[in-house]
């Protein structure tokens, strides 16, 4: 994610909790995350991890991608290759492309994951209960949990399901899962 980008997910963050009238201590409450990492993020301190994002688009009602959409310029209906926007979160291993970012008036897109050898990623709750997921698994193998149900998707496979509660993305494999998943909002 480039600076630019950076500072203004930084500012979005204080906005999302500046239109509910939160204050730092009730966002802290609301995703377990301390007072003092939510207030670097929202001054753009320190860049946020996946799993951080998670907590925060929980608490606020909203996919991860809506809120990077939010932040990232209006996309044109074709986007090509070199403009599909790439996050990186360099703690967890996860790398995630926009392929058909979320749009205005459209409740669908695609998102291409890359998850390196040893990533463990876990969302305590769905950033909107109900969301419809469709993962299939490009390239390696995937440990997918969803609510209590553990999961192993491989290359070829597709799991479909609807987000209610935790989910963990788990590779525990020697080499890269490769992954597209379309979400879709109820």
């Amino acid at each position: 994610m480039g600076d630019e980008l950076e500072a203004r997910l930084a500012a979005r963050l204080s906005e999302l909790r500046s239109e509910r009238d939160w204050s730092l201590d009730e966002l802290a409450q609301h995703t377990g995350i301390s007072r003092s990492t939510l207030s670097r993020l929202e001054r753009g301190e320190i860049s946020p991890t996946a799993a951080l994002l998670g907590r925060l688009c929980g608490a606020y009602g909203m996919p991860m991608s809506r809120l990077l959409a939010e932040v990232e310029p209006e996309p044109p209906q074709l986007v090509s290759a070199a403009m599909q926007p790439v996050w990186r979160d360099r703690v967890t291993g996860f790398t995630r492309r926009s392929v058909s970012p979320p749009h205005p008036g459209l409740r669908g897109e695609v998102i291409e994951g890359v998850l390196e050898p040893g990533a463990d990623i876990a969302y305590p709750v769905p950033p909107v209960a109900g969301l419809e997921h469709h993962l299939w698994v490009l390239a390696g193998g995937l440990e997918l949990t969803v609510g209590e149900t553990v999961h192993s998707v491989g290359a070829g496979d597709c799991l479909r399901y609807r987000l209610w509660g935790a989910s963990r993305f788990v590779n525990s494999a020697p080499a890269e899962v490769r992954y597209v998943l379309l979400i879709v909002l109820p």
